[in-house]
């Protein structure tokens, strides 16, 4: 879980969640190139988050679902499949009750959060990203637990990034 404190009201933090951009977020390009690589090398294409559309839009466009909004309070995205592996694609899903069946041996489910909480004045919101995983399948986990110690600390970057962009966003609006 990483968090951060903007002097904002809600409202703002929430729009800003939805509207940064992965030109806003330092290392967010360079670790994904890192990433996609091994795929770059044997042909199977980069992970597609770059320019100035929203970061938001982008992970719901290669695969991510929204599986709960309630507005100026949470925010949680979805996506299935084996993350570990290194051509991998994820689960085509279209909906959260898609995302909550799915139960494919040798499968994960990873759900992250962005939480709002407001402080004592209404312009001092607590924002808190949390990813949670299911992985059911023993070996599975395995591989999973492997893949999660390379890539946990660039994971670590990019979150508290898109915080810091959050935060910089709804404290100053473009």
């Amino acid at each position: 879980m990483h968090t951060a404190v903007a002097r904002a009201p809600v409202g703002c933090v929430f729009s800003a969640i939805k509207s940064v951009t992965p030109l806003e977020i330092p290392l967010l390009r360079t670790l994904f190139a890192i990433r996609s690589l091994p795929a770059v090398l044997g042909r199977g294409g980069r992970l597609p988050y770059q320019g100035a559309d929203p970061l938001l839009n982008q992970m719901l466009a290669s695969g991510f679902v929204m599986l709960a909004e309630e507005l100026d309070r949470e925010l949680v995205l979805g996506i299935a499949g084996q993350f570990w592996r290194l051509r991998g694609r994820p689960v085509p899903l279209s909906s959260a009750s898609e995302f909550a069946a799915y139960t494919a041996q040798e499968g994960a489910r990873a759900a992250t959060s962005f939480r709002l909480e407001g402080g004592a004045s209404v312009d001092h919101t607590v924002l808190r990203t949390e990813t949670r995983v299911s992985v059911p399948d023993p070996r599975a986990r395995r591989r999973f637990a492997a893949y999660w110690r390379v890539i946990q600390p660039g994971s670590g970057l990019i979150r508290r990034g898109w915080l810091r962009a959050v935060k910089r966003r709804a404290e100053h609006p473009f």
